[in-house]
């Protein structure tokens, strides 16, 4: 038997948690794996390794809920690359949208063979834990929902709408071959409904965690952005980031999220998460879809690059993303709905997108450069620099980027600071100010439009489960990360 009563214990802290509106001064003693208590000065001889925390703020580890691993690169060279990047911004757990068709494994047919793939890919490459959102793309999926549940653990599902009539990057004049869905099979808002039908069976077989399964949406309507993509480079009077938010506006995203509320409600499916949402019409239409359907319990997300960078200030080309960067005044009116608890969480919505495939053979050309970019590496830090200037407390950060989207998305022992839950910590320097520099990442993206931000507050530390994985801002040791079943 041992004689000491912890594994190690991180002393001198300020500790973050979300259910507190206080930071405590205190200590944090770690066994196998999970928190056993915090309290201040605790008795340093019960743990044969000590971490002085340097007065730094202990914040729970964020629990990133919107990463897409595999995009651009190889599955297993993301999981061990970008996770190493997102350790670096005090993230120990992140989600991973994943589909069949282009992109990703490159493959159709059935989840049964392309999950346990993916899974075989992933092992042993993170460090940081993880799991997967899967979304169903032909009518066969909706078939498997119950086994991804059962077999896999996986709780959370999503619906690209804008996919109906709209490749990755612009206009798809052949979705089946886009998205290798079988003859006579469209994705569209048909299948959408049937989508949500599916879940809310597959809920109601599982009642005991029914409240942790839920539908995500990528709201953007695609007959709206096929024209005025058409119409914005026919005037051809903008470019770069306005020209891109002009062609997919954001009255696009209100009807995208009027759309899919009304079917949520139409086949009673309760848990949905709006996705992404980038402007103040997005978050009118969900706000008042919220109040239209009080029985729905929405979810709205939004990202740290759209919290950060707007049209004008953003990379012209290497700022592309779905849904787009916008103006300032939404970016503006985001800052509003988060300080008044209108958002449940923020991402970085991940997408490493290296150089030579992003800006194609045309620089300057946004509408043929490829959409998305990196960016966990900065999801703490950078949302305390700019919550912290306009008021956002420390609590509240880590209700944004652990607590909420850990519980929403099922993991269930992660999220916060206190005995029973595992032993993710991200410490931080609040007296630290730093400027974005592509070059101090370890994602394999050599760019960044979060570039020549000054950031004030430094990730130094990271745990997961009670091992350090970033030591005084550099990623040590080898993958810990393990694959978490939700259910």
């Amino acid at each position: 038997m041992s004689e000491f009563e912890f594994d190690s214990i991180i002393k001198n802290v300020k500790v973050v948690r979300p259910d507190t509106d206080t930071v405590e001064e205190g200590d944090i003693a770690v066994a196998g794996g999970q928190v056993a208590q915090v309290a201040p000065n605790l008795d340093t001889s019960l743990a044969p390794e000590v971490i002085d925390g340097r007065g730094r703020l202990a914040f729970p580890g964020a629990v990133d809920a919107h990463q897409h691993w595999g995009i651009y690169n190889p599955l297993d060279v993301d999981v061990r690359n970008e996770s190493r990047a997102a350790a670096q911004g005090g993230v120990t757990a992140g989600l991973t949208y994943i589909r069949t068709g282009q992109y990703y494994l490159n493959k159709g047919g059935a989840y049964a063979d392309f999950f346990p793939e993916v899974l075989s890919l992933s092992q042993g490459r993170a460090h940081i834990d993880y799991a997967y959102h899967i979304a169903p793309m032909q009518s066969s999926h909706l078939d498997e929902l119950d086994a991804l549940v059962d077999k896999f653990g996986v709780t959370s599902f999503k619906i690209f709408m804008f996919y109906g009539g709209y490749g990755l990057h612009g206009r798809s004049d052949d979705q089946a071959s886009f998205l290798m869905t079988p003859p006579g099979e469209r994705y569209d808002i048909a299948h959408f409904e049937f989508v949500m039908r599916a879940l809310q069976g597959v809920r109601e077989r599982h009642p005991e965690i029914a409240d942790r399964l839920s539908l995500s949406l990528h709201c953007e309507t695609a007959e709206i952005m096929s024209a005025y993509t058409k119409m914005v480079q026919e005037k051809g009077e903008l470019d770069g980031l306005a020209a891109y938010s002009a062609s997919r506006p954001p009255h696009s995203e209100g009807l995208a999220i009027t759309i899919a509320s009304y079917l949520a409600h139409a086949t009673d499916l309760p848990t949905i998460n709006l996705l992404h949402l980038t402007s103040a019409q997005a978050m009118e239409a969900a706000m008042t879809m919220a109040k239209t359907f009080p029985h729905i319990d929405f979810r709205r997300e939004v990202t740290l690059a759209h919290l950060l960078v707007d049209i004008d200030n953003g990379d012209p080309v290497g700022g592309k993303v779905n849904p787009p960067l916008r103006s300032r005044s939404d970016v503006e009116a985001l800052w509003e709905h988060v300080l008044a608890g209108d958002i449940d969480w923020v991402v970085s919505d991940h997408a490493c997108c290296k150089e030579e495939m992003k800006f194609g053979e045309d620089r300057d050309d946004i509408f043929l450069s490829k959409s998305g970019f990196g960016g966990a590496e900065y999801l703490l830090p950078g949302l305390f620099s700019e919550g912290r200037r306009r008021g956002l407390s420390e609590p509240a950060i880590a209700r944004l980027v652990s607590w909420n989207p850990a519980q929403r998305y099922g993991f269930r022992d992660k999220g916060t600071i206190a005995p029973g839950y595992d032993a993710d910590i991200a410490l931080l320097d609040p007296d630290v100010t730093w400027t974005v520099n592509p070059e101090d990442s370890e994602s394999q993206q050599e760019y960044s439009p979060l570039d020549g931000i000054e950031i004030n507050g430094a990730v130094t530390d990271v745990f997961l489960r009670g091992s350090r994985i970033v030591e005084d801002g550099k990623v040590v040791g080898e993958p810990r990360g393990v694959y978490v079943h939700r259910a």
